[in-house]
């Protein structure tokens, strides 16, 4: 039989169900929610109010959360990011992506590759070749700075506006033959934002098709990007432009949970 401040769905017992029961407390806390009360908690997990308490009391010794000073409500303490550090110490864009582009070259069967932004293009760290004999490959290293680049469209996405111009003005990001107006530039890195991700339908050479979408690091800034990169013919043939570009945006934020990017809602800049 449940005691009254144990819900009948809880059912491990002893130290096992303190330790679930601290954990589910600290879940409960989250980019949305960074600040609960006991009661909010309480409703959250499932447990009474007494018990919630009696937890948060103990955590807050410990340092896992911290109380407000002006009220009875909690927000996380700093001993959960020393908990955490040793792992995000180890994690980088590499270490993190290569399993994500195992899977979205056996998925498409083309190449993938994770690019990271140097300030005035995108250089390739990693890449997965694909099977296919007729391919186009992404060697590490390989350095991207022309505007007509899916990998370099969206990274400026990320960047300031001011900085996009200058990159462009200065000749260190190349313009699309015919060149860019600031409206037409501001235009496409709002819906690169608004999509997710960038195309290169034969913009940089007729025989290839390009797609990259952008891997957002633990702070939510944007640290790098997944490419796929395919013959245009095999594209064409298959009519999978648009599956491609939904393959690569899930990768990137795969790749992006496992640096423990916060899911959050894009915003277009001013």
């Amino acid at each position: 039989m449940s005691t009254p401040d144990e819900p009948a769905t809880r059912q491990p017992q002893g130290a096992p169900a303190a330790l679930l029961n601290g954990l589910s407390i600290l879940e409960s806390f989250s980019i949305r929610r960074p600040v609960l009360g006991v009661t909010e908690i309480a409703e959250i997990v499932g447990l009474h109010k007494s018990t919630v308490s009696r937890m948060l009391n103990g955590l807050a010794e410990l340092g896992y959360v911290q109380r407000e000073r002006d009220g009875g409500r909690y927000r996380l303490g700093l001993s959960v990011l020393e908990l955490s550090a040793p792992l995000l110490a180890d994690l980088d864009i590499r270490d993190a992506g290569l399993e994500h582009l195992e899977r979205l070259t056996e998925v498409t069967g083309e190449t993938s590759a994770l690019g990271v932004w140097s300030g005035t293009g995108t250089i390739v760290v990693d890449q997965v070749a694909s099977p296919h004999q007729v391919r186009h490959n992404q060697p590490i290293g390989n350095r991207y700075n022309r505007w007509d680049s899916s990998s370099v469209r969206v990274m400026l996405a990320y960047q300031p506006l001011k900085t996009v111009h200058q990159l462009l003005d200065d000749g260190r990001i190349i313009p699309p033959a015919g060149g860019l107006t600031r409206e037409q530039v501001e235009a496409e890195l709002d819906e690169i934002r608004r999509t997710g991700a960038a195309m290169n339908k034969g913009q940089t050479t007729p025989e290839e098709f390009g797609v990259a979408a952008v891997v957002r690091d633990l702070r939510g800034a944007a640290t790098g990007c997944v490419i796929l990169s395919a013959p245009s013919s095999r594209v064409e043939l298959n009519d999978s432009a648009e599956e491609f570009q939904e393959a690569v945006r899930q990768t990137a934020n795969d790749i992006s949970a496992r640096l423990g990017a916060p899911v959050a809602e894009e915003k277009s800049r001013a």
